[in-house]
């Protein structure tokens, strides 16, 4: 198969690399714990956890389970929580036992958290305080018959756990009143787990991980089955991009973005854990105040996020104050990076914003900007060591490069199936181990793949396909736009029309005026015809303009005959 990508690697990235290198998450955890142990693995609210005490701490948790709850490997276990402490001590320990890990976002509504709980069989979950009525609501329709909860403060030093707690309950009332009898502290499962001695299961690369659930933004979320061998693998192929800008033992990683999303959780937390890195965890990214403070206390040397977040980084005046002169990796990930983003990131930080790919099937990582980069590329970068791609059209047929088409992703980090759903497996994964991404690229001659769009968003114009992602960073190249998300609606002069969401960052600007530039950069049957000013566009919990929202109020708008 040509390759194109592999002159285009920079001397010290690999071509390949060895998916067996660890036979389980679990051996790579104990290699880092035993080389590290007593640096810092994680940081939140000031506290610190070092790789001694997480390997203590999660072989606690581990026993809990295996003991206490007589849970045995392969059960899954739900992880509903921000980014704590207490996050990679029960996900370490949920590994180290052998069993499968499953995380919830914790901002769930009662429909779906019910929904992930029963469709995958989870009789155990650890949740935070903050959400526990959301589960209380639900709770009787689901196989779940152990709670393991924690306040935010719990895990941090006495007097300072007490007052963070104190402040979230009563002044900021961000802990509803719940009842759940049957809940035990993670405090108290660590304790009686200490008492226990852990017994280290039999595992191999084929046992599942995670089940790690996809958004649910185009209908219900499915559990992808991702195994110790995908995770693995993902590890080292994203060690394999960036690993040559990177010192072992010597990182400190903002994880601003949550860690039960696939690209925080592989990038950040197995990534550095791996490396023997830090991860500065950030419990409420959207206090940007806060979040720039914070980081002005530590000297960072890589950070990760989406668009969004950067965005708001670097249109925070305190954040241009900062010292970033350790700061040597930047990856954006989860939606594009947009050139007005981009390049006020390189102009502040000095350091340019790589763009990464990937998907929670592939693990996630498929592609990613390489390191070496010199300017904004607008493309989502190479394949990642091992990994192989190729386009294909409607029929299936395979496209020369340069042609436009469905991209489609084989590698070690391909996940195995959907969790007990064989028709969804078999709409996106072949039997070769070819996966359909959904996504419409173009690949140049030296490999740089370029994201076109989403096949569902693609907006058709008097049979013109239009690519909201074309729309959205010529938009945000005006300097009075802060935020932008293209769709297209019904028109019946020509199919659909484009029209636009903006956040402005200047009350000045007008329609006329956003029109007029976007004319200088676009064909006419792009420009938008439609401009609504907003104060602010719908997002995921990890930041992702939700156009599929956009559209559906759209549609409610119309007016009935």
């Amino acid at each position: 198969m040509n390759k194109p990508w592999l002159s285009r690697y920079p001397d010290d990235v690999p071509e390949t690399i060895d998916p067996d290198q660890y036979p389980t998450l679990m051996d790579m955890f104990e290699n880092a714990v035993e080389r590290y142990a007593d640096k810092t693995a994680f940081i939140n609210m000031g506290a610190t956890l070092s790789y001694r005490e997480l390997e203590q701490r999660s072989r606690a948790f581990a026993a809990y389970l295996q003991h206490d709850l007589g849970l045995q490997p392969g059960s899954r276990v739900a992880l509903m929580m921000p980014n704590l402490l207490q996050y990679p001590v029960a996900l370490f320990g949920i590994l180290r036992a052998g069993m499968v890990a499953v995380n919830v976002n914790p901002l769930y509504k009662p429909r779906e958290l019910e929904h992930q709980i029963k469709d995958a069989q989870t009789e155990t979950i650890v949740i935070v305080t903050n959400f526990a009525h959301t589960l209380e609501k639900v709770i009787k329709n689901t196989p779940i018959k152990h709670v393991i909860i924690t306040s935010l403060g719990q895990m941090l030093p006495c007097v300072k756990g007490i007052i963070v707690d104190l402040v979230v309950k009563h002044l900021k009332r961000k802990v509803p009143d719940y009842h759940l009898p049957m809940a035990v502290s993670m405090k108290r499962a660590l304790k009686l787990g200490s008492q226990h001695t852990y017994e280290r299961p039999q595992l191999s690369g084929s046992d599942v991980a995670f089940l790690q659930y996809t958004g649910g933004t185009t209908g219900a979320a499915k559990g992808a089955i991702l195994t110790h061998r995908n995770m693995v693998a993902n590890v080292l192929q994203a060690k394999g991009a960036y690993g040559p800008v990177l010192s072992e033992g010597d990182e400190l990683v903002v994880t601003a973005l949550p860690l039960y999303h696939v690209f925080a959780l592989s990038v950040n937390c197995l990534l550095f854990a791996e490396m023997g890195g830090t991860n500065l965890l950030i419990t409420n990214p959207r206090d940007i105040p806060g979040f720039v403070k914070e980081l002005g206390s530590y000297d960072v040397t890589a950070i990760t996020g989406v668009n969004t977040l950067f965005n708001a980084l670097v249109n925070n005046k305190h954040f241009k104050q900062l010292d970033f002169s350790h700061l040597r990796l930047s990856v954006g990930g989860g939606m594009a990076v947009q050139r007005a983003v981009a390049e006020k990131w390189k102009a502040i930080t000095g350091i340019h914003l790589l763009e990464g790919y990937g998907l929670t099937e592939c693990s996630p990582l498929v592609a990613g900007n390489p390191y070496d980069l010199k300017d904004y590329s607008g493309a989502i970068g190479l394949p990642v060591p091992s990994t192989d791609v190729r386009i294909i059209d409607d029929e299936g047929q395979v496209l020369p490069m340069d042609q436009v088409g469905e991209l489609q992703v084989k590698g070690p980090q391909v996940m195995k199936s959907y969790w007990n759903n064989s028709d969804a497996t078999a709409e996106v994964l072949s039997d070769d181990g070819w996966l359909a991404t959904g996504d419409i690229v173009r690949i140049d001659e030296m490999g740089m793949i370029y994201i076109v769009d989403r096949k569902k968003d693609m907006i058709l114009v008097s049979g013109f396909n239009v690519y909201p992602n074309e729309i959205e960073d010529v938009v945000a190249l005006h300097e009075k736009v802060q935020e932008v998300a293209a769709i297209g609606e019904p028109s019946e002069l020509t199919g659909e029309a484009v029209k636009v969401y903006v956040v402005a960052n200047d009350t000045s600007l007008t329609s006329k005026e956003l029109i007029a530039h976007c004319r200088q950069y676009l064909t006419g049957y792009k420009v938008p015809k439609n401009i609504e000013f907003r104060q602010e566009l719908p997002k995921s919990n990890v930041g992702k303009i939700l156009r599929r929202e956009l559209r559906e109020e759209n549609e409610q708008q119309k007016p009935t005959s």
